[in-house]
Formats: C-alpha cells, structure tokens, sequence
C-alpha cells in the first residue's frame, strides 16, 4: 500500500513502535459508502475546546487507608459544540493524546476547529464518558459528529481510569457516576455565569452516553441502584462508599438529576458482576437504548446488556444486538495506526469481527434519531428506531438485531 505525503500524520518521528511506518493521519470521521443515512454529518460546522474542572471534596479512595480522606478530584473535559466560523477558517482538527499504553504519543485528526465562535442557540447536552481505561477521545467520532447536528457534547478524561493514570479500579467504582453529575452541575453553573455554555448548552435537556465503565455509571445515574453485594465485595471502595448508590439506601433516590431525559449504554459493564440486582433496573424510568455484542468477554451479553434490557420494564427501550462482537462494541474510535505495532495495543481498539468504522456509523446513526427524539421532540425520528432499519441499505443490516 502507498501512502502519499499529505497522508502522513505529524506524529513523532522517534516513535519506536512506528519507526519503520508511514504513518497516515488517524481519522475519527470516516464514513464508509454503506453508512446509515444518520451517520452522515449535520448542517453545523464544529468548534472545540478543552476545559478543566474541580471538585474541591471529594473521596479519596485511592490513599484512603486506615481512615477515609478528602482531596480535590480534577476532570478534564473535551467539548464539541455548534460553531459560526469566520471568513477563511479551515476546518480540521489534531488532537495530541497516548495509545493505551499510556506513554506513545498519538495525533487524531477530526473536523473541528479550535476555540471557534459558537453558535447563536441553545442546543441540547450531551455527556459523554469512557471505559476503564479509556480517554475523552476514544469516543470522538461521536463528539464531533453529535456537534454537527446541534448538541453540545462534554467528553470527561476520568481520573484514576485513563490510559495516563490508571489507578485502583476501586476509585472508578465509587467516582463514574458521581463524575458524571459533578460534569452536568459544573456546566449548568458555568452557564450561569457568562462562559462557554452561556446561552449554548441547554441542561434542562441532557443525554449521557457510556461505554463500558462508562455505561456502569450511566445505568446508576438513571435509577439503577447497586446491590448490597457490591457494597461489600472484595474490589469495592473502602469505608462501604457505594452504599450512597445502592438500591437498599433509601437517600439514592433522591440524588438522581431528572434533567437526564435520554440515555445510551454501550456495552455496559458490571451486571454480569452481580453489581446489581434485576429487580434494580425496574426503577429506571428514562429512555434507554442499550448496545452490545453477543460475545462480549468482559460485560456479558446474556448476563450484560440482555439481562439489562429484559429487566428495564418501566421506561421506554432498545437493544441495538451486534451478533458474534465481541466488548469493543461501536463505541471505541478505529485504531490507531501506532496500535498495530502491539498486538495488545490494536485488541484494546478492534474487534475480531466487526469492522470499527462501521460500528462507529451505525452508533452515530442511532444515536442522532434516539437524541432527536427524546431531547428535541422529532417524532419523524421514531420510524429510525425500529426493526425495519430504516435508513440502512439491505447489506448493511447483516449481523445486527433490533428489539
């Protein structure tokens, strides 16, 4: 295969694992001939920036020993967002993160602009969060793409679960929810107060989309309280701190935000783990459209995303089915070129089976017409959602089912 010049990523040039390479850039926004009709991208051009959030109390599980300690949780978010570009700015964006290995330089390249003006509306928000580990880009395809069609998207580094400071997973199972609540409250006071999201981000009106981890705080932010078993389970935070969360404790109720008005799990983990009882996801009452694949090694399937899907009798709900795919389900960007050196690197990406660029599209086909439809009222987008696969040619149904 030969690469032209204008291919090649500005990646570093010393990069072990890639010395012997051309390097093409590592697109986010690939669209295949036979992507749904939604995929495509919307009217708006999009702008994006980087931000940096404090909790000042949160915690600590990570040095919380002999006594439970307090210390400030610092998030870094990404956020696409609808934007007005000015007279001769180009479009297109790199964005500097690591491999999973968390130390290899990556460069990814998308169609934002940096900084640009936003848009003169209000648009709906859109949370998105990452796997264990992961990072705020794996799921840029979705960021930019949800932007182009009138969403403000956050996507949240996670502390103690990203590729850069992996930690005790004890602290992403105490702090994913929690991180996802902090992020929808910070936005709604930064709104208040003359920034970015001043006149932009409608929190009244909220998605969340979680992968993996992700999915696992997403599901306890709708209503799904933990069982007592995780509570006290080997791997759970000190000082029994998921009992705030918990199914049994009769305050969890009271923490939910009911500005979430629609929700995706992809892939979502820790049913199969016993971290809930079924009788849990009955409480659930906002619509959700749930995603996996029937050989999903690390969350299940029929003791994953099936189990969650028979159990969330109370609200409206999907199950999108990718048959033989295995835990990298839809949600995670193609890899990296820099991934194929390391065979462990390209498995943290791929899937044995399921090309990543056309699960990428399929989930953002699906998820423009559930978010149009639950935040912004598009009832036309009801007829996307069914197991007529409206908006998909014939061959590119195959090996997908829809409940």
């Amino acid at each position: 295969m030969s690469i032209s010049a204008d291919q090649k990523s500005a990646g570093p040039e010393a990069n072990p694992k890639t010395a012997n390479l051309k390097i093409p850039g590592n697109r986010i926004d690939t669209l295949r001939p036979d992507a749904p009709e939604l995929a495509q991208p919307g009217p708006w051009d999009v702008g994006v920036q980087t931000l940096h959030l404090m909790d000042p109390w949160r915690p600590d599980v990570v040095n919380s020993t002999s006594e439970l300690q307090f210390s400030p949780r610092n998030l870094t978010l990404e956020v696409w967002y609808p934007a007005q570009l000015s007279a001769g700015q180009e479009r297109g964006e790199a964005y500097h993160t690591v491999l999973r290995d968390g130390k290899t330089p990556i460069v990814l390249h998308g169609k934002a602009v940096r900084e640009a003006q936003p848009a003169a509306e209000m648009f709906p928000l859109v949370i998105l969060t990452h796997g264990y580990p992961g990072n705020r880009f794996l799921m840029a395809h979705l960021g930019e793409n949800l932007a182009s069609k009138g969403h403000v998207v956050v996507s949240i580094d996670h502390t103690d679960s990203t590729y850069s400071d992996l930690s005790v997973f004890s602290s992403t199972l105490y702090n994913r929810p929690l991180d996802q609540l902090f992020v929808l409250q910070e936005i709604t006071r930064l709104g208040e107060q003359g920034s970015l999201f001043s006149n932009l981000a409608d929190t009244d009106r909220v998605a969340l989309i979680g992968y993996s981890m992700g999915g696992y705080g997403v599901l306890n932010n709708l209503g799904a309280g933990f069982s007592d078993a995780a509570v006290f389970s080997p791997v759970a935070p000190p000082f029994e701190l998921l009992k705030q969360r918990a199914h049994s404790n009769p305050e969890y109720p009271a923490s939910l935000d009911r500005r979430i008005k629609a929700a995706m799990a992809i892939a979502p983990w820790g049913m199969n783990y016993g971290l809930w009882e079924q009788q849990a996801f009955a409480s659930i009452q906002t619509p959700l459209f749930l995603m996996g694949g029937t050989l999903d090694e690390v969350a299940g399937y029929e003791n994953g995303a099936r189990a969650i899907y028979q159990n969330a009798i109370n609200t409206t709900r999907h199950l999108l089915t990718f048959e033989n795919a295995n835990h990298n389900v839809a949600a995670p960007m193609p890899a990296p070129l820099e991934a194929w050196a390391d065979p462990e690197d390209f498995r943290h990406y791929a899937d044995p089976v399921w090309d990543t660029v056309r699960m990428n599209n399929i989930l953002q086909h699906f998820a423009t017409a559930f978010l149009a439809l639950h935040l912004k009222g598009d009832q036309e987008m009801a007829a996307y959602l069914d197991a007529s696969f409206k908006g998909f040619k014939e061959s590119g149904k195959a090996g997908l089912k829809l409940e």
